[in-house]
């Protein structure tokens, strides 16, 4: 693994919103050693699936894997986050909004403890930001992610034998890592970092059907 040199790992099937995102990476200022790189994966048959493919193909040992509606707004972000990863090696993945431990219902928005912060565009020209929670440190453990912003400092294998759709292949691949020892984090944010123009989406049957899988592998086990 190239400890200088980061991916960031897009799944695309809209080329006008990827345009987009680009012009905020080529913003970022990143660590004068650090090599940048993207992986974009087209016509993926599931979320996890076109993650492992996009891990695969980088020798990165840092790795970000986002949505292509995602907007990185803060210049140092990725700085800061290998910072954290460069000060413990315990931590596996970092995201930026979450919860400090998954409700029954495994909706990890339905937690009382959610963590971290967001702009939403969930449609055209209404921008908001979601705080969801503060804290004092610079980071602080959490038991689940979303997945619209996910960076790794070691690659372990998204969970497509299970999640073969577009859910919940990020909260389980946060208990995977913690599967094998390693934290996951959310960095403090003054200000979102991100902002995710997702549009107003409807969940629709196979949430629940993969909801039902996440629970029967990580929670009733």
């Amino acid at each position: 693994m190239n400890n200088k040199k980061i991916c960031f790992i897009i799944c695309v099937n809209n080329d006008k919103y990827y345009d987009e995102m680009i012009l905020y990476l080529q913003r970022l200022l990143l660590p004068d050693f650090i090599e940048a790189e993207v992986v974009v994966i087209k016509d993926a048959i599931s979320m996890a699936a076109g993650y492992n493919e996009g891990m695969k193909k980088s020798n990165a040992k840092y790795k970000i894997y986002m949505h292509q509606d995602c907007f990185l707004l803060k210049k140092d972000s990725v700085k800061i986050i290998l910072e954290l990863f460069q000060k413990d090696p315990e931590i596996g993945l970092v995201g930026l909004v979450g919860c400090e431990k998954i409700p029954p219902s495994g909706i990890w928005w339905k937690a009382k403890n959610k963590m971290g912060r967001v702009y939403h565009a969930d449609v055209p020209e209404n921008i908001y930001q979601s705080i969801y929670g503060d804290f004092e440190e610079d980071k602080i453990e959490v038991q689940a992610l979303d997945g619209f912003f996910l960076a790794t400092q070691y690659d372990i294998v998204w969970r497509d034998d299970l999640f073969c759709g577009w859910h919940f292949y990020d909260i389980s691949q946060c208990f995977e890592f913690q599967r094998h020892g390693y934290k996951v984090v959310i960095p403090k944010q003054i200000d979102a970092w991100v902002l995710h123009a997702s549009g107003d989406k409807f969940l629709g049957p196979e949430y629940n059907k993969f909801r039902k899988i996440f629970l029967d592998e990580y929670i009733r086990c």
